[in-house]
């Protein structure tokens, strides 16, 4: 990437994505039939259904003409009616659509079936594949897009296949049932027919191609859309207060244009094929209409049978249209199944090594030995960090924004892995233990607090499955949640909503700081994790965690520098480098970096 790309992380990154790009139809059908083929016993029993049901279907003509001819001879050859005859062949004619109707039946539960086994699967699959995706993929990536990459597109790949794959298959065998019908009645007259289905199926082709594009930029345009609805109804309270709810709206009125421009050329151009077909169809029938009634005047055929072709050629007419039709609007789930198979296909996190790459119990060691990293290859953003943190020691990190304080605590966790040098934990480098592993011995609270719908309780209770009641108010005490549950009518009970609008910012962090007393970890993270608290709480919950940290190695990432005094290691990071370490009265004594940011907080204010 070039210096005139800039890459937008997080919510705005849906004003970089990439435009969407045609692939190989051919190549997202296979997938798609890779996808089916664990059904293959439903398959198998879709396409015997619909083969019964067709052959009724394809002979129920060819029994109607008989029934004609029986009544013509009864008119015109001078002899009585067969009233039996007609009778009989009436029965075998609607045995033959009763059965035909319930075949059809039974192939349209199989392949509902199947289809939805199938989504289930894929839904499956991308869920899988989220966890094993790196953190920089999510960085990169808009949220709304991708969020319509798992939801949206599979639904409609699923609303496709249900309405494609039984008319498809069901067309396709009456086409060749009907074909076959046609050439035992008459080869000429089947030959006429056939000229017209050629062309009928190159135009269909041709109008498949054209649809296709128009189908990926209608689905490309809607994951941009779900990404701005996404970051403003996630940010309304900002939005609104920065007085931009109608810029907001303008870009909204932006990308829903867009939309309404891709999906009406994507539903134009696809609508064209069938009335397209069934132009090319009509002039077919016109012809089969005179060379009929010509082979009928000079003996050639009984009138029964012209009558059954014509109806077989309205079938091949009506069987091609369909076809046509079917297969433009295939194009909207292939063109959903691509974006879907571009998630599955991009490139994993390194796999987990097997077995454990330290002993049972963390001690809690951790060594930087020579970290470098940056986003993008060229722009390091951490270069040659080196650092001991001792077990039972805390280590705090400070620096302007952008230094990498953040950046640091993340590759430890392995949420990235570093360009060069190697970080370890009690000796063992972190790059040869399972992910899991590493990080259920390491406690995280963010600046972000981030809690999903349900109780307070069990919000708390996250990152210990098998929590006690006991032991998740003993955690809430300690982070002193019990402060305002308390006060609440539900309790610790208190359903909070997806946002936790039910509670303030400062009590959401409290309940994450919680959850994080509550899993007891050997290595403890803090990010900015007092900055939404009132001062008076933040004194409470700096008591509470000091006995948190006790015995355990703790990293505080602070702007704060109040909140860091008692460290026993304090980094300053500036531009990607430690240029400082020591104890606070050492830092001061320095009279260097650290010492200008805490003169900087804490001057006098200028009157």
């Amino acid at each position: 990437m070039t210096d005139k790309e800039p890459v937008f992380r997080g919510p705005a990154a849906f004003l970089n994505a990439p435009a969407e790009k045609s692939r190989d139809a051919a190549r997202t059908g296979r997938r798609l039939l890779e996808l089916l083929r664990p059904e293959s016993r439903l398959i198998t029993l879709a396409v015997l259904s619909t083969l019964a049901g067709v052959v009724c279907a394809v002979a129920a003509p060819k029994v109607l003409g008989q029934a004609t001819d029986l009544i013509y001879d009864g008119v015109t050859g001078g002899r009585s009616m067969d009233f039996a005859g007609i009778r009989d062949v009436l029965f075998w004619l609607v045995a033959l659509y009763l059965v035909s109707s319930f075949f059809l039946l039974v192939q349209g539960r199989v392949l509902s079936r199947l289809v939805q086994r199938s989504m289930y699967r894929l839904r499956d699959q991308a869920q899988a594949k989220l966890p094993r995706l790196p953190l920089g993929y999510f960085d990169e990536q808009p949220r709304g897009d991708l969020l319509s990459r798992v939801t949206n597109d599979i639904d409609n790949l699923s609303q496709t296949l249900s309405q494609t794959l039984g008319q498809m298959l069901n067309s396709v065998l009456t086409l060749v049932g009907v074909l076959a019908m046609m050439f035992w009645i008459s080869p000429l007259l089947s030959v006429i027919t056939l000229v017209a289905i050629p062309v009928s199926l190159s135009t269909a082709r041709w109008m498949a191609r054209r649809a296709k594009p128009r189908f990926l930029e209608q689905w490309g345009t809607t994951g941009k859309l779900n990404g701005h609805v996404e970051e403003v109804f996630t940010g309304h309270a900002v939005v609104r207060l920065s007085g931009r709810s109608e810029e907001a709206a303008r870009r909204f009125a932006e990308y829903n244009e867009g939309l309404y421009q891709a999906s009406f050329k994507a539903q134009f151009v696809s609508g064209l094929a069938r009335p397209a077909t069934m132009l090319l169809g009509n002039v077919g029938f016109l012809l089969i209409a005179v060379v009929g009634a010509y082979r009928v005047a000079s003996g050639s055929l009984t009138l029964g049978d012209v009558q059954a072709f014509i109806q077989y050629s309205q079938q091949a007419t009506q069987g091609v249209s369909q076809v046509a039709g079917l297969v433009n609007l295939l194009q909207s789930g292939l063109a959903s199944a691509e974006r879907v198979f571009t998630l599955l296909d991009e490139p994993e996190q390194s796999p987990d090594p097997e077995g454990s790459g330290r002993s049972a119990k963390v001690r809690g060691r951790v060594e930087f030995q020579g970290v470098s990293f940056g986003y993008e290859p060229g722009r390091p953003l951490l270069e040659n960090v080196s650092l001991v943190a001792e077990p039972g020691r805390t280590v705090a990190i400070v620096g302007p924004t952008g230094a990498g304080k953040t950046t640091l605590v993340n590759l430890l966790m392995r949420f990235y892995e570093p360009d060069a040098g190697r970080i370890t934990l009690d000796g063992a480098d972190v790059a040869g233990m399972p992910r899991r592993e590493l990080r259920s011995a390491t406690g995280m609270v963010l600046q972000d607090a981030w809690l999903f719908q349900g109780t307070i309780a069990e919000n708390i209770a996250y990152g210990k499955e098998d929590a006690t009641r006991e032991q998740i108010e003993r955690a809430a005490r300690a982070a002193h949640v019990d402060r305002f549950a308390a006060t609440l009518a539900d309790g610790y009970d208190t359903v909070l909503d997806d946002e936790a609008s039910g509670v303030s910012s400062g009590e959401r962090q409290l309940i994450t700081i919680a959850r994080a007393f509550l899993a007891d970890p050997q290595i403890l993270i803090l990010d900015e994790a007092t900055s939404s608290v009132d001062t008076r709480t933040e004194l409470l919950v700096q008591r509470a965690m000091n006995e948190l940290r006790r015995g355990r190695t703790s990293f505080v990432i602070a702007h704060r520098l109040s909140t860091i005094r008692e460290a026993d290691l304090i980094l300053v990071l500036d531009s990607g480098r430690v240029v400082e370490q020591g104890s606070h009265a050492e830092l001061l004594a320095r009279n260097g970096a650290y010492a200008a940011l805490h003169h900087a907080q804490f001057a006098p204010a200028i009157h």
